[in-house]
């Protein structure tokens, strides 16, 4: 393979979204110059246009106090609706199944109060392989709460051999011998430890046939790759907004209901930013939920966050989902051919090779597990991320992310492999 620097900056000028990497703010060293941000993952960078956004708003609530509810540039009563047909797109769903509201582990417990009702003989959750774990401590809670032990309640997916990946089959087979004693299965759509991307129309389509609620947490998928939640069916998701989505360090989160569900009569907790739009200032006494994912809304929501999150949404309008997964698949191959060259024993590449099953990201794993080499990285420029004991997980974000961001990063990758050795 041609491992120059010039072939990367060729495809840099290939690139048709190469220019939405100007539109970001990218962190600079001590010496001024662009770090290598391959964090996104965790924390996607800020668009420009993000003080423009929020700006608007302080200054109609400096100049309008509380008529800023209806008579602002972007008026605030509505103001979640503003983001909804860009979200929708973003996740694959009707306008009417999605809704941007909390953050994302209190949307993932409003969604189990609807969706996970255990039985005696149907009680147990299916979930993700190592999850991260917020949603542990979410899934747990759930079940202790409904009175049941979390040690028998909780089914994890086991990977299949080693390599720390779990495969349909694996999951099918859970299933086909526990499936009656399922009520819910929560996997995330990519698993933040890994890299892996899960089928979720797949299971979906499996979970159901056994009788079984279906969720995901998309923290690691949204924004990252091209989902399809109408089409897939599962019944609800939840998603953060801060990692691949760019709306600044905790911001709100994004939830899914499937529309089948929309005037079920699912037990949930209620607040007044639920209830119907026509009846909600006569504040009766009793809650009419909206038909749509609105009606699990509980408050009144957080404008300036809300800002945020549109000026990110208003650029993935404009690049188009597919057309980022597009270069994704071809920056994140880019990556791992290069890393392929390196030819150091001390690693592998856990994330799988079948870029139809794995987002951006790859992790890195260490044989030899050393934090040394992820701060030597750190002091030579690259932001990237480490999860113990031994995983350096690096994900290319084709929205701002070049190939020779990429290119740079396995230079110095390298040189501090080497640099271990001596």
């Amino acid at each position: 393979m041609n491992t120059s620097l010039t072939l990367a900056q060729e495809l840099d000028h290939q690139d048709e979204l190469s220019s939405f990497r100007q539109r970001f703010h990218i962190p600079k060293d001590e010496n001024g110059n662009d770090v290598v941000y391959l964090c996104g993952n965790s924390l996607g960078l800020m668009p420009k246009a993000t003080s423009d956004y929020i700006n608007q708003e302080l200054e109609d609530w400096k100049n309008l106090g509380v008529e800023g509810h209806f008579l602002a540039k972007n008026p605030w009563m509505p103001y979640h609706e503003f983001l909804t047909k860009n979200m929708a797109n973003v996740v694959g769903a009707l306008p009417s199944e999605v809704v941007v509201m909390n953050s994302l582990t209190v949307n993932l417990h409003l969604l189990m109060v609807s969706f996970y009702r255990p039985t005696s003989n149907r009680y147990k959750i299916l979930f993700d392989y190592s999850p991260f774990p917020s949603d542990r401590y979410a899934i747990a809670s759930q079940v202790k709460f409904h009175g049941y032990d979390p040690a028998d309640a909780m089914i994890e997916l086991i990977p299949d051999s080693s390599d720390e990946l779990v495969s349909i089959d694996n999951i099918k087979n859970i299933l086909e011998t526990q499936g009656n004693e399922i009520a819910l299965i929560l996997i995330g759509g990519v698993n933040y430890y890994t890299g892996q991307l899960y089928d979720i129309k797949t299971i979906t389509k499996l979970g159901h046939a056994h009788g079984c609620v279906v969720g995901f947490d998309l923290a690691h998928a949204a924004g990252n790759i091209d989902l399809h939640l109408h089409e897939d069916g599962p019944d609800f998701a939840a998603w953060c907004s801060y990692k691949y989505l760019n709306s600044g360090p905790g911001s709100l989160s994004g939830c899914f209901v499937h529309e089948r569900h929309h005037h079920s009569d699912l037990p949930r907790f209620a607040g007044w930013w639920g209830h119907d739009k026509a009846t909600r200032f006569l504040m009766g006494d009793e809650f009419q939920p909206i038909q749509t994912a609105e009606g699990w809304q509980l408050s009144n929501p957080p404008v300036l966050s809300m800002a945020a999150i549109r000026a990110s949404l208003d650029l993935f309008a404009e690049a188009e989902i597919d057309r980022l997964r597009s270069k994704s698949v071809k920056l994140t191959a880019y990556l791992a051919d290069l890393l392929a060259e390196i030819h150091d024993e001390n690693i592998k590449i856990i994330t799988p090779s079948d870029p139809t099953s794995r987002g951006c990201q790859l992790s890195i794993q260490m044989i030899k597990p050393d934090k040394k080499l992820f701060n030597y990285l750190t002091e030579n420029g690259v932001i990237a991320d480490w999860r113990e004991p031994d995983v350096l997980r690096v994900a290319p974000v084709p929205m701002y992310n070049s190939f020779e961001d990429v290119w740079q990063f396995c230079r110095i990758l390298k040189d501090g492999l080497s640099h271990l050795k001596a």
